[in-house]
């Protein structure tokens, strides 16, 4: 790899005197209580608390705060935290394209590839990391920008195009389709002979840079690999990366120690041939270190990384702030805590000792890859280690996930309920129904906020697989509308993720068809029986086969992984047409999720969370599984024509239910909601 770009790093802009002046203010008050911190350090801290989600009650972000502060100085932080969170934007964006074009040319390059993900791989993607939405204006979770001297470019897939077209400015970004009209080819075609394109190596895979070099290399130009991103060279009002406290988490829900987990993964390294693992995937490293934290909107974890030895030892290298000593003593001394910029000398210093590295090239980005490799390190590129044990729930995790899927689905029932009584009255928008189901959920005091940004989808926005609400596109329910919602909640116990399709007044002869069709197919995938061995893949057509009878189909996977108290689609196993091919294991949580979407008119989807459970055998007999059905809520029966239905397929739905009711209904304090799940749970 070449030798990174480098440029002098720019300090950081003022914060603005009137808020540095407050700080300086605070700064004797908090030197009296014995907190020893100056303006500037508490500015950060501050900017880092306000960049974190705000949790429950709001109240998270002060742990942060040394103990014994009186009530009036938290106030005072408090008040100052919501400043720094409340700064309008200092430029417009069409200014910022053109900044950007002029730092390029400071730095003699030609372009530079903005993409939409952080330097932490996952879904939630933090403010400070929006690098892709703050320059075009696309919020979409998946995207990639080219930026060259005379033009620019978005790229994005199917699902987006729509969503594209009506936030980015095309006079300014030409729209492109991701796999229809590559990026690398993209730029290769339009940039002079010898050209020079920039790229952050920290927010790329190593294959992207591999398959890109090579496309540019082919017409003749270059892929520069950069220290700083541009793009946060000239985002002068960035935002600070989020800062939450670290919290253990406990081995009552768990059900494995940290030193267990470390130690079978350690014993897989040896046989395996390898001195040590890189881990860049912050869930990993919440299990297999039994902490959560509050980073992330909708996965309870730290942004931070990883090392492992084979002597089970990990050095965490993660913000220093967000370790209380409760947290220190939880971790122990098999685990050495350093800097977060600590990473890249620690990975100089394995290369020079010729340690024999490993790391995932589907999470690890290219920064780790080449680092190693300019040091002089053998590595290995295989599978995050944690992946599939965590994939494997303990006995804990799955008593957990099925006490957190009752408490949801007693919220689900009170929303289902209340929507049924509301949305008849013609003023009841997608906005409003799924602000209802979040404080729905919210009366209980386990839960700690969505597992992932609710999909609520009346009508033609039914059909929008990933759609989100806005204010632009929110509408009314009205009647023969399919609603559909998909949401989920994160529980002290565990994470949900649920899907219902509700009929506002009589449905559509041809929706409740469809409708009957993806049922089938759910209950198909809730009833199988399957060898060991056996793999997403190969159950993904059961959900399918009826559809497919009718010359239809659905163009997403029928079910992913979930974590524990952690992110809501878990890998490696899946239930999907392509790249499922680990074998599924008892544990595992999945969804069962069929669907079917009529473009400009209405979808539907079924969705269940399910654990893979081994059914008894007798002696000598080869192990074969089976599906537990975690989820507990009424299945809209005005979308379901009985005649399609086997007297099998009828029978489960009716015992389902019974199940519904018998489990749900004593939760139930209102009269009115009980009533109505006793009508919505009646026999076909």
């Amino acid at each position: 790899m070449a030798a990174m770009l480098t440029e002098r790093q720019s300090d950081d802009p003022a914060t603005g005197s009137d808020l540095r002046a407050r700080a300086e203010a605070l700064v004797p008050d908090l030197a009296a209580t014995g907190w020893d911190i100056d303006a500037e350090a508490l500015l950060a801290l501050l900017a880092g608390a306000a960049a974190a989600p705000p949790g429950r009650d709001g109240r998270a972000w002060s742990a942060l705060l040394p103990a014994g502060l009186a009530d009036a100085t938290v106030d005072n932080l408090a008040a100052l935290k919501a400043a720094l969170a409340d700064r309008p934007p200092s430029s417009e964006p069409r200014d910022r394209l053109m900044a950007l074009r002029s730092h390029l040319a400071a730095l003699t390059l030609d372009g530079v590839v903005v993409p939409h993900g952080g330097s932490y791989p996952g879904e939630d993607v933090p403010a400070a990391e929006q690098r892709l939405a703050w320059l075009t204006g696309f919020t979409g979770s998946a995207g990639l920008a080219v930026v060259l001297s005379d033009r620019a470019a978005l790229f994005v897939d199917g699902r987006y195009t729509v969503q594209a077209a009506a936030q980015v400015d095309a006079d300014r970004f030409a729209l492109k389709h991701l796999l229809d009209d590559p990026a690398d080819a993209w730029a290769a075609g339009k940039m002079a002979p010898g050209s020079r394109l920039g790229f952050d190596p920290r927010l790329h895979s190593v294959q992207w840079m591999e398959r890109t070099r090579r496309t540019l290399e082919e017409a003749g130009h270059h892929l520069i690999p950069l220290d700083r991103n541009p793009v946060d060279a000239v985002w002068h009002d960035r935002p600070a990366m989020p800062l939450s406290v670290l919290r253990p988490h406990p081995m009552a829900l768990a059900g494995r120690s940290s030193a267990d987990k470390r130690t079978q993964i350690a014993e897989a390294m040896i046989r395996d041939g390898v001195d040590a693992t890189v881990l860049t995937a912050p869930d990993s490293i919440a299990w297999l270190l039994n902490v959560r934290a509050g980073d992330a909107a909708h996965t309870p974890i730290a942004f931070a990384s990883a090392i492992l030895d084979t002597d089970g030892h990990v050095t965490l290298f993660v913000d220093r702030r967000k370790l209380t000593p409760a947290v220190i003593a939880h971790l122990g001394n098999a685990v050495t805590v350093a800097a977060e910029d600590a990473l890249g000398p620690t990975l100089d210093r394995l290369g020079q000792d010729e340690r024999r590295l490993q790391a995932d090239p589907d999470t690890a980005s290219a920064w780790v890859f080449e680092r190693l490799h300019r040091a002089g390190a053998p590595v290995k590129r295989a599978p995050d280690p944690c992946q599939r044990p965590k994939a494997c729930k303990t006995e804990a995790e799955l008593a957990g996930a099925r006490r957190a899927h009752l408490t949801d689905a007693v919220a689900v029932v009170r929303f289902l309920a209340w929507l049924d009584r509301t949305a008849p009255s013609g003023t009841l928008s997608e906005r409003a129904a799924a602000a209802a189901l979040e404080r729905l959920r919210r009366d209980d005091g386990g839960y700690a906020g969505p597992s992932f940004e609710t999909i609520a989808g009346s009508g033609p926005n039914g059909a929008i697989v990933h759609y989100r609400v806005t204010a632009d596109t929110d509408r009314l329910l009205a009647p023969g509308d399919l609603f559909l919602v998909d949401s989920g909640g994160q529980y002290g116990e565990g994470t949900t993720d649920i899907t219902r399709t509700i009929a506002i007044g009589p449905p559509p002869a041809e929706a409740r068809h469809r409708a009957t069709l993806v049922l089938k197919g759910h209950i198909a995938v809730a009833t199988i029986r399957f060898p060991k061995g056996t793999t997403g893949a190969q159950i993904d057509p059961l959900a399918r086969q009826f559809l497919w009878g009718a010359r239809l189909d659905y163009d997403h996977g029928t079910g992913h992984g979930v974590g524990s108290v952690l992110c809501v689609h878990e890998g490696p196993a899946r239930i999907a047409k392509r790249a499922s091919h680990v074998p599924l294991e008892p544990g595992m949580i999945l969804s069962n999720e069929p669907g079917y979407y009529a473009v400009g008119r209405y979808g539907i989807r079924i969705e269940n969370l399910v654990a893979v459970t081994a059914l008894p055998a007798e002696d000598g007999d080869p192990p074969f599984y089976g599906f537990e059905t975690l989820t507990f809520a009424p299945i809209d029966r005005r979308l379901i024509s009985p005649d399609l239905l086997t007297a099998e397929e009828r029978a489960w739905l009716d015992a389902y239910h019974a199940d519904v009711a018998a489990r749900i209904g004593p939760r139930l304090a209102d009269p009115a909601d009980r009533a109505w799940l006793d009508a919505a749970t009646q026999p076909l």
